[in-house]
């Protein structure tokens, strides 16, 4: 084994979360490469600069063209249906992954309820932040905020009881951005599943298996991967790798659109008395979003919810799924 040299000291801008995260997966072999999988989105928005970073790739006119304006034509075609299913009673609007909330305006400006509490909740509290300026420039009854605003998904089922009131005994969770793509399926959707009462509903809206996300990575230009790169490329950075010493790349694989970055040079990385070793060829995967097939989901959220209405936008790549407890 060639013998690997140490580039630099300990950096202070190496994150503890991530570094952690790293040593702990450890890597795996396909053929003679490693792979390091540290996709997991709680890594995503550790610092305001990454969530400002989302943010603008989210309002970058790819983004939109990709998944939002599908997502936004899912939303109001189906806006009859979600008000059926919730009635005209108060309702606490439940934003999960709640970003700047600016999805959840959308849905909160065409709700004829007239009592609206709304509840963002995401792991970045720059996100938390932003939603609750959203939201305080619209007509909502009230912005609610607690302990769990600031949270990740394990912890929904302490939410339940924080905004049962005899004001708003009802709620409508909001699962939109593509985020269901993020988590293992299952898991997810047992933490929501328990964090709702009898008669409450969820909106999820997510990416379904079809050509057009492996025509995205196809068609990745230098605007996209622009884009893409200044929002992920914080996690290797927070690993003590720089700029120039990775190079990003996209692939459709195992069902699932995989984002990494390729170690361009051997490095070792020392960190609170640990040490990880980068080979020249390694991949780092930072984030991935899968794409089931629409039987598929169809068939695990029945698992979950009682009922279930699965709606796929024109272009087939995009699903809303109105499900009740």
């Amino acid at each position: 084994m060639a013998k690997i040299k140490k580039f630099q000291e300990i950096k202070p801008e190496i994150n503890d979360l991530i570094f952690r995260e790293l040593i702990k997966r450890g890597y795996s072999l396909e053929g003679n490469t490693r792979v390091w999988d540290i996709a997991d989105s709680k890594l995503w928005y550790l610092t305001p600069e990454q969530a400002q970073a989302y943010l603008d790739l989210e309002d970058s006119e790819n983004f939109k063209k990709l998944a939002s304006n599908a997502e936004f034509e899912l939303l109001h075609q189906n806006m009859d249906e979600i008000q059926s299913e919730i009635g005209n009673c108060p309702i606490n609007l439940v934003d999960l992954g709640c970003g700047d909330g600016k999805k959840a305006a959308y849905v909160f400006e065409r709700l004829k309820n007239k009592k609206i509490r709304y509840c963002p909740i995401d792991i970045s509290g720059y996100m938390v932040q932003k939603a609750k300026e959203t939201f305080s420039k619209l007509d909502v009854d009230e912005i609610a905020e607690f302990r769990y605003n600031i949270s990740d998904f394990e912890n929904l089922e302490n939410i339940t009881p924080l905004l049962s009131s005899d004001n708003f005994k009802k709620s409508l969770f909001l699962l939109l951005g593509y985020t269901l793509g993020n988590f293992e399926i299952n898991e997810l959707l047992y933490e929501i599943k328990c964090a709702m009462k009898e008669g409450d509903v969820l909106v999820i809206v997510s990416g379904i298996a079809s050509e057009k996300w492996q025509e995205w990575i196809d068609e990745v230009n230098d605007e996209k991967k622009v884009k893409m790169n200044s929002f992920l490329i914080k996690i290797p950075m927070q690993l003590g790798l720089s700029k120039d010493e990775v190079e990003f790349g996209a692939r459709f694989k195992n069902s699932r659109v995989e984002y990494y970055y390729i170690v361009k040079k051997d490095k070792l990385i020392e960190f609170q008395g640990k040490s990880a070793y980068f080979n020249k060829g390694d991949q780092i995967i930072v984030a991935v979003a899968y794409k089931h097939k629409k039987d598929k989901l169809l068939t695990i959220l029945n698992m979950h919810f009682n009922r279930v209405t699965l709606k796929v936008s024109k272009d087939g790549s995009t699903a809303l799924a109105l499900c009740r407890k």
